[in-house]
């Protein structure tokens, strides 16, 4: 259980130990958050003790008295406001006052209890403080989070693309300074790495794009009734080159027609991400099978392949933005990171599914399953065969 520091000021031992009875073993709960938050309360009797407690540490909430022997409670008020303490102040007044109130919540008090007050009272208005600083804990986690999303997308973007332009101008210096010679078929090797390299930052920025439309729900779409197999055909024409250099075989298990209603580009993204995967971390000599389904009302796209396979730790970060699976086996094979969380995005857009299956050194499997009709998918997504397979 969380709990939050909180301060009672008041010269009144009744008052004091009141609190102390109210709120020792009460706790907050909200639909919104992970678990419970409780409190842990000190005492002081005038505002002398309570502002050398706060300057001692970090105190949450002050349930402050206004009147007190001494400096009085606006006066420690407007201390915390003047050293910009993270502290939310809740002032208790026997003056039931709305002038009282105003002043103070003017003066940065969050909340208002007058004497005498109620358990009930107190225990609403402390909810009302804890909600508020569970949520600011949460905005300001989230901008950090931003931030951190911000910098490490500045990092790999720095990083995929500094590497191969390095290289290709340390290419093209050689070339220049005909260090092989003056005949150009003494370079068709450089030139042939030169163009995997603008291939890697080619695809790394079509990559990138395709993230970025999506988010900002500025990609455009095309809806129409397609045929699935036709899609998943084209995609293994494209890469079959790549599966060749990598001596591994595609296979497609497909009836000739499988409609449903989608955009194009977006079914194509989801398959050239799936099988490019599957031949990219296979063995040599590897295959990928590459099946078409439909089943009660949804079509499936399952690619598998025998290649180095994952652990379960693994899987569970795929789906990540920037995640690449970093092990002796992938050390040498490039990427951005980007696919998987592309293609869980598209498929979030058709409310269908994802998941994957691996065992290490035997493949993977993964397999999407996509609403045939885009306009009955949120219904649809209740009744979803393969995610029902998951949860059983």
């Amino acid at each position: 259980m969380e709990k939050l520091k909180v301060l009672v000021v008041d010269d009144e031992p009744g008052i004091r130990s009141g609190i102390n009875r109210i709120l020792r073993k009460f706790s907050v709960d909200y639909p919104f958050m992970d678990d419970v938050i409780g409190f842990d309360l000190e005492m002081a009797p005038t505002g002398e003790e309570a502002i050398e407690i706060i300057n001692k540490e970090q105190t949450d909430i002050v349930l402050l008295d206004n009147k007190l022997p001494g400096i009085q409670g606006n006066d420690v008020l407007e201390y915390i406001n003047q050293k910009q303490f993270d502290t939310y102040v809740i002032i208790i007044t026997s003056h039931a006052s709305l002038e009282v109130a105003i002043r103070a919540t003017k003066n940065g008090a969050y909340d208002f209890v007058p004497k005498p007050f109620t358990p009930q009272e107190l225990k609403s208005s402390m909810e009302n403080v804890t909600r508020q600083i569970f949520l600011r804990r949460m905005t300001s986690k989230l901008n950090k989070e931003g931030k951190q999303i911000r910098f490490q997308f500045l990092s790999v973007m720095s990083h995929e693309l500094k590497a191969p332009i390095n290289a290709v101008e340390g290419y093209l210096k050689m070339m220049k300074q005909q260090e092989f010679g003056e005949n150009i078929k003494d370079y068709e090797e450089l030139i042939a790495r030169m163009e995997k390299r603008m291939e890697n930052m080619r695809n790394l920025i079509m990559d990138m794009l395709d993230l970025t439309q999506i988010e900002s729900g500025k990609k455009s779409r095309e809806l129409s009734t397609i045929n699935l197999t036709d899609i998943a055909e084209s995609s293994i024409d494209m890469m079959k080159p790549y599966a060749i250099q990598k001596d591994v075989t595609i296979n497609l298990n497909s009836p000739e027609k499988l409609e449903l209603q989608a955009d194009p580009d977006e079914l194509e993204i989801i398959l050239n991400n799936l099988i490019s995967n599957a031949i990219k971390y296979n063995k040599q000599g590897g295959t990928v099978d590459c099946y078409i389904r439909q089943n009660k009302g949804f079509a499936t796209i399952t690619v598998t392949d025998t290649g180095i396979g994952m652990d379960k730790t693994e899987q569970t970060k795929l789906f990540n933005e920037f995640v690449r699976i970093k092990n002796e086996k992938t050390k040498n094979i490039s990427g951005s990171g980007l696919g998987l969380s592309i293609v869980r995005k598209l498929v979030d857009i058709y409310n269908g599914d994802i998941h994957v299956t691996s065992k290490p050194d035997e493949g993977s499997s993964f397999t999407v399953t996509l609403p045939v009709y885009t306009n009955t998918g949120k219904e649809a997504k209740q009744d979803n065969p393969e995610q029902q397979e998951n949860q059983n």
